[in-house]
């Protein structure tokens, strides 16, 4: 099941564990990407809290974490090579993988209609 953010970050949740990542429709937004800084892998992030940068030939640009809690896992292959971020934003080039504090949380997130009305 995939929730999403105001701010444009996508989760797919799989019991406690959720996968982070940017929209198509962010990326889309911030044009070629030529840098990708993900967290710590044991790090405790906060929801709103700043999570991971992005560098594109526009501008630099933040993203968030979507709820409280701890970084477990986090995609190399866009450090490497943050085009895959433009290629396959919703798929392959998932940021970071966080065991959330409260999955319930989640429940508030916006679903992929809310989310398509808000960027109609």
């Amino acid at each position: 099941m995939l929730k999403f953010t105001a701010e444009h970050e996508w989760l797919k949740l799989e019991g406690d564990v959720a996968t982070v990542g940017i929209t198509t429709h962010a990326a889309e937004q911030l044009g070629d990407l030529v840098f990708v800084e993900l967290p710590e892998v044991g790090s405790q992030l906060s929801k709103d809290g700043n999570a991971a940068t992005v560098e594109s030939v526009k501008a630099a640009s933040d993203v968030y974490c979507p709820l409280d809690g701890e970084v477990i896992e986090v995609n190399q292959a866009i450090v490497d090579d943050p085009s895959i971020v433009n290629s396959d934003p919703q798929g392959a080039a998932w940021f970071f993988k966080l065991k959330l504090k409260n999955p319930a949380d989640a429940d508030a997130l916006l679903d992929e209609t809310a989310y398509q009305e808000l960027i109609a």
